[in-house]
């Protein structure tokens, strides 16, 4: 018998339809789905779930270093544990650039305060000042200055000029932010992908309450809302199969008829019927069950059943030998 877990916290509804959804497919036969139950954590000693997908460990340690362990012995984690702690927004936005998937121009902004145990000459690679004046032309005001690692909305900022950048990013401590251009748009999109190819594209206005994100309809119509429909879905593909996540949302902004990609670095979105509304409910539900009970069908105990995006096994990002080097300064050496 193979058992599929789940991992989760507060949630309820997702967790639980879930479970009941894998078990009225498999009826006991060879899988079955349950909450994920920790009594002990040993090195190098497996789980007994084929399967988990985790929906929590973002928020606790130890929970990431358990499943570290038990992908390690051959447990199927959604997401990918590994890549899932080394991710982050900027090298989303990064790799995105890359892959031809449009995103607001962004520039990375060093921490406000140095972090713990550095000083004056922990930051002798940084030229000072920074080119300010280029990246101020590069995004324009007013921007969106956020943590280039995060997500909930958490230290989000609109800044609307330098003056007013230079005081919030005050406020930012240690974060590391990126600076990002604001895109007016007419239509918003929040878009579940799972198993790197199961796409579900969701009007969204991110403007309004929580409960009322949902319940919003697109303002593009006909053949224009198509293609529209079509550029997204392709771009979703392309985002999640080369970060490799089984599990994630990606939000699109729509500016002059193009989708600019806002977030994809999502690997637990919202899943609760009470936010999501029951339609969007019942597709996740539906398509989690049905990839996880792939995973488990494939999945043998003692080799590496991750998924690992294009980006890590085929180097989807070609070297750029067309890049000129830039002119930098030399550090220069203290004096005897």
């Amino acid at each position: 018998m193979k058992k599929i877990g789940i991992l989760f916290g507060m949630e309820n509804t997702f967790p639980w339809a879930f479970i009941d959804r894998v078990n009225q497919k498999t009826g006991g036969r060879g899988i079955i789905a349950e909450p994920v139950l920790i009594d002990k954590a040993e090195q190098g000693v497996a789980s007994e779930y084929a399967v988990i997908i985790d929906r929590i460990s973002q928020d606790v340690p130890f929970y990431r270093a358990f499943l570290k362990n038990a992908a390690l012995c051959g447990t199927a984690v959604i997401n990918n544990p590994f890549w899932f702690s080394a991710d982050e927004k900027y090298f989303n936005n990064c790799l995105a650039v890359k892959l031809g998937v449009p995103v607001p121009n962004t520039v990375l902004l060093p921490s406000k305060e140095r972090p713990d145990d550095t000083g004056d000459q922990s930051f002798r690679n940084l030229k000072m000042p920074l080119d300010w004046q280029y990246m101020f032309d590069k995004v324009k005001f007013p921007a969106y200055m956020k943590p280039h690692s995060g997500g909930g909305w958490k230290s989000v900022y609109r800044v609307e000029n330098p003056d007013d950048l230079w005081h919030k990013h005050g406020e930012t401590g240690q974060l590391v932010m990126m600076l990002q251009e604001e895109i007016i748009f007419t239509d918003y999109y929040r878009c579940y992908c799972i198993g790197g190819k199961y796409v579900h594209v969701m009007p969204y206005e991110p403007r309004n309450p929580h409960h009322l994100r949902y319940a919003t309809q697109p303002k593009t119509q006909g053949e224009a809302h198509k293609k529209l429909m079509a550029t997204i879905t392709d771009y979703v593909l392309k985002l999640n199969q080369a970060l490799g996540y089984d599990f994630n949302t990606v939000e699109f902004a729509i500016r002059d008829g193009i989708p600019y990609a806002i977030d994809f670095c999502n690997p637990a979105p919202d899943a609760d019927v009470n936010s999501v509304g029951q339609e969007n409910f019942e597709w996740v539900v539906e398509n989690a069950a049905n990839f996880a009970i792939e995973k488990a069908t494939s999945q043998v105990f003692g080799q590496n059943n991750c998924t690992w995006g294009t980006f890590v096994r085929d180097s989807a990002v070609q070297p750029l030998v067309d890049l000129k080097p830039k002119k930098t300064e030399t550090i220069k050496k203290p004096k005897k």
